[in-house]
């Protein structure tokens, strides 16, 4: 029978990681299930895991190794098993707790939407974790790249990740908007083009010939984002968690509640509550300072923030998404730890991404604090016309196993990655994506940039 693992647990000699009372316990040798990735990812991960295991050997000398279990996800699995993500691979990220990927393709047609997605939403990966920092003499288009040093919680189960969207015609579609005619009349109103007689109005007010027009059909498409206290909280709690134990300053909420105040809106006052109350012994928010400006003034409210954040409190605020996209890009001093929901989350992480050097050298975790689940990733695509040249650069694989590392409590074996990957891009011998941009330097294989981070740990 075929199994879209590479070898039987059986045969794998290592230990599984396990959980006990919200804590990781690692063993010397844990069994890590990864997926090489579709495209440039046999390339990248071939790279990737040599410097990996190069931290792991440097740092322990042998006391501890990861035993890699290869799986299947994507094209290499529709290819081997008819099957983009088959039942196996799921369950081992599953028995296993921790993995890492590299990028996958997405699927044409119908079924799966997103594997990435799937793979969250089936282990319930409610964080996705991405540390944004730059490396001196990586390429970017901004003047002052140093100023970066930020951490996005983005939330991975709500909001768009879990909308329902209903194709323009459809039956659902009209259905709903029927639903709302009916029964909600006042928001109705606001879908401009809701009702055929509507969409022909604007046809005839269109026409150059002043014909009166067409009996238009209705094309509206509808969507729905669920937003929960729930989901909300459980992100936020994480983040306000790393900013405590990372010695942060600051965790943002942003959001787009100035217009979406039950959902958008909501977040950030669920936010604020969780914040006002599980930890108003070592947070201070800007509701309290609300609060207190209106009882006693804006004085007193600005001299009792200075006085907790002194006293050591990480302070809990919040932004407008589209102010938080211009911020980041004129002030990002100003924003150290990120909680916020998907749709925002993805844009901003793309864009401080583009800050520090491009998705290229991004990497990503997928994590459930609770369960202690976690995929770490690739975050760009799968680059298809690079495949098997050898030619990408593969740190945001790399990256990711340092993430995972921190993840495990192997602090050394990350600490070590980071030096590497430091002293390669300073050596000036880096992939195409940065040779073109970097003044003096050396245009090097995928390969041969892994050699170079494991030279210079």
């Amino acid at each position: 029978m075929a199994t879209s693992l590479s070898s039987t647990p059986a045969a794998v000699q290592g230990e599984k990681i396990s959980i006990h009372n919200g804590k990781l316990t690692v063993p010397d040798q844990p069994v890590i299930p990864f997926i090489r990735g579709d495209g440039t990812g046999p390339d990248i991960w071939a790279a990737s895991v040599r410097v990996m295991d190069a931290a792991v050997e440097k740092a322990y000398g042998g006391k501890k190794k990861i035993s890699w279990l290869e799986v299947f996800a994507g094209e290499a699995a529709k290819n081997q098993f008819d099957n983009w993500l088959p039942d196996e691979t799921v369950e081992a990220f599953r028995d296993y707790l921790v993995g890492i990927k590299g990028p996958l393709t997405t699927p044409v047609g119908g079924g799966i939407r997103s594997l990435n997605v799937a793979l969250r939403q089936m282990l319930d990966l409610y964080v996705c974790l991405r540390p944004v920092q730059y490396f001196q003499g990586v390429p970017s288009p901004v003047k002052h790249p140093e100023k970066v040093d930020m951490v996005i919680f983005r939330e991975n189960t709500e909001d768009i990740y879990a909308g329902i969207d209903y194709q323009a015609g459809s039956k659902e579609a009209n259905r709903i908007l029927e639903i709302l005619a009916q029964e909600f009349p006042k928001d109705f109103k606001k879908i401009r083009f809701g009702s055929s007689a509507a969409t022909a109005e604007w046809f005839a007010g269109g026409k150059a010939d002043g014909s009166e027009g067409i009996d238009a059909p209705l094309e509206v498409g509808v969507g729905i984002k669920p937003v929960s206290k729930a989901g909300t909280q459980r992100l936020v709690k994480a983040a306000i968690d790393y900013a405590l134990a990372q010695g942060r300053k600051s965790v943002t909420i942003v959001h787009k509640g100035n217009i979406m105040k039950f959902t958008e809106g909501a977040f950030r006052d669920w936010s604020y509550e969780l914040a006002d109350t599980k930890y108003a012994d070592r947070t201070y928010s800007w509701s309290k300072w609300e609060k207190t400006k209106a009882a006693q003034g804006e004085a007193a409210a600005n001299d009792e923030m200075k006085a907790e954040l002194k006293a050591g409190k990480v302070l809990i605020k919040d932004a407008i998404a589209d102010i938080t996209l211009q911020q980041v890009l004129t002030r990002p001093e100003d924003f150290d730890v990120i909680a916020t929901l998907n749709l925002n989350g993805d844009y901003l992480s793309d864009a401080l991404a583009a800050q520090v050097g491009g998705i290229g050298i991004a990497p990503g975790g997928n994590i459930n604090y609770k369960s202690g689940h976690a995929i770490f990733e690739a975050t760009h695509g799968t680059a298809p016309k690079y495949a098997n040249l050898d030619k990408v650069n593969p740190g945001s694989v790399i990256l990711s196993g340092e993430m995972m590392f921190r993840y495990l409590g192997w602090t050394e074996a990350a600490d070590l990655i980071i030096k590497g990957l430091n002293g390669a891009i300073a050596s000036k011998k880096v992939t195409y994506d940065f040779a073109r941009q970097m003044e003096g330097a050396t245009e090097v294989k995928c390969s041969e940039f892994g050699d170079g981070v494991i030279a210079a740990m």
